[in-house]
């Protein structure tokens, strides 16, 4: 998927909403437990409900692979069933990847190919080789971690070097390595002020911005410092969506709570 289909889904739904699959089967209803599948069952339920209301979609693959051969099929059903039946979505693997050589190139096989994932995030510590694998592949992205929005951010990503923090470091190296036809950024929505910053370093590039909801972000301060003129923003709800209710109406009340966020982000746009 390409920048440009990217914007189109955003016009069209009048939405820059990413939700997140965080899917833990301690918190799925308990009727679902009886599915063969009882993630890709919540899953489903969940997709379709908020589909119209979605541009984007992010499974957390920890969530997958905590179960083994079992999670990676239940990951490979979701992103699969996005595809085939909302092909306009977005589809990003937060796998956080980031090795070097050989290793890298296999991890973006796995996630572009066998999984047909559109993006996968992916940690720059290890610098351009363990990166650049990723992007040769077309119509996929990267995206990079830049300021996240846990509270051990302050632990290495604010530290300086010649002045300016290692985040910052990190967004001016990355622009030798690809535009913004094929990376993005994450930058966490605890962080509102910083995102201005970031969005003046990279006027052009999509950010997607974790934190809003149950970690506190606030989509108002988002939008104010990180919209662009080609939106620029992918914003991502995780357990304030698919956790809104654990009884038979979870699926209802996960739509009401994704048009929430889609009203007010049509209201910005």
């Amino acid at each position: 998927m390409n920048k440009k289909d990217i914007i189109n889904q955003i016009r069209t739904k009048k939405s820059f909403l990413c939700i997140g699959l965080d899917t833990d089967i301690n918190k799925i209803p308990k009727h679902l437990l009886t599915e063969d599948d009882p993630v890709f069952a919540f899953n489903k339920a969940i997709i379709d409900a908020t589909a119209r209301y979605a541009v984007a979609y992010k499974p957390n693959t920890a969530f997958y692979e905590v179960y083994g051969a079992k999670g990676w099929i239940s990951l490979e059903k979701t992103i699969t069933y996005i595809k085939e039946n909302f092909p306009g979505c977005f589809v990003i693997a937060d796998a956080k990847r980031g090795d070097i050589g050989n290793t890298s190139a296999n991890y973006a096989r796995a996630f572009f190919e066998t999984l047909n994932a559109d993006a996968i995030t992916v940690a720059p510590y290890m610098g351009i080789d363990s990166v650049e694998p990723f992007l040769g592949f077309e119509d996929k992205w990267v995206i990079l971690l830049a300021l996240t929005s846990n509270k051990g951010s302050k632990d290495f990503q604010y530290l300086k070097s010649d002045g300016m923090e290692m985040y910052k470091n990190v967004l001016l190296k990355s622009k030798e390595w690809a535009d913004s036809d094929k990376m993005m950024y994450v930058v966490g929505a605890t962080h509102p002020e910083e995102l201005g910053e970031i969005r003046t370093m990279m006027p052009d590039s999509f950010l997607l911005v974790p934190g809003v909801g149950a970690q506190g972000g606030d989509l108002q301060a988002v939008a104010r410092y990180g919209l662009n003129e080609q939106v620029g923003l992918l914003v991502n709800s995780s357990r304030g969506i698919i956790y809104a209710s654990n009884g038979d109406d979870f699926a209802e009340r996960a739509a009401e709570e994704a048009q929430k966020l889609q009203k007010q982000m049509a209201s910005f746009l």
